[in-house]
């Protein structure tokens, strides 16, 4: 557990300087195309630890969930400022929509062998969320 939680605050400390170092207006986009981007995809032992390992903590013992739940809602605390909207509740709503978009496309990609392969589902995802919020 204390790797998992590692990873979650490397990856939120990686994210957060990419958000930081950017306008506030346009943080988020900073960190969409810095995590779908082939040299993140191709660099699994410094990137965030969901892709990897979401279906693994799906099947966890129903006591370490809570655990799990736990470095979860710390990465979203970290990542919520960087989030477009203006409340709370549409910063978390953006959060869980292009985390997950993001997290399935890096899975998809990581699968395939050919890096031009892999650049084409990176930029489906990256164009998709850039166009939508």
């Amino acid at each position: 557990m204390e790797s998992l939680s590692e990873a979650f605050q490397e990856i939120a400390d990686r994210l957060a300087q990419v958000g930081e170092q950017s306008k506030p207006e346009t943080a988020w986009k900073a960190i969409v195309k810095t995590y779908l981007s082939l040299e993140y995809c191709d660099h699994v032992e410094y990137g965030c630890p969901l892709p990897a390992l979401a279906p693994e903590m799906a099947r966890v013992d129903k006591a370490m969930k809570p655990r799990i739940f736990e470095e979860l809602k710390k990465y979203r605390s970290r990542m919520l400022p960087f989030m477009p909207g203006r409340r709370t509740a549409d910063k978390e709503r953006a959060f869980f929509s292009i985390f997950s978009t993001m997290v399935g496309a890096i899975e998809i990609a990581r699968m395939l062998p050919e890096p031009v392969m892999r650049e084409k589902v990176l930029a489906s995802a990256r164009e998709l969320l850039l166009r939508s919020f």
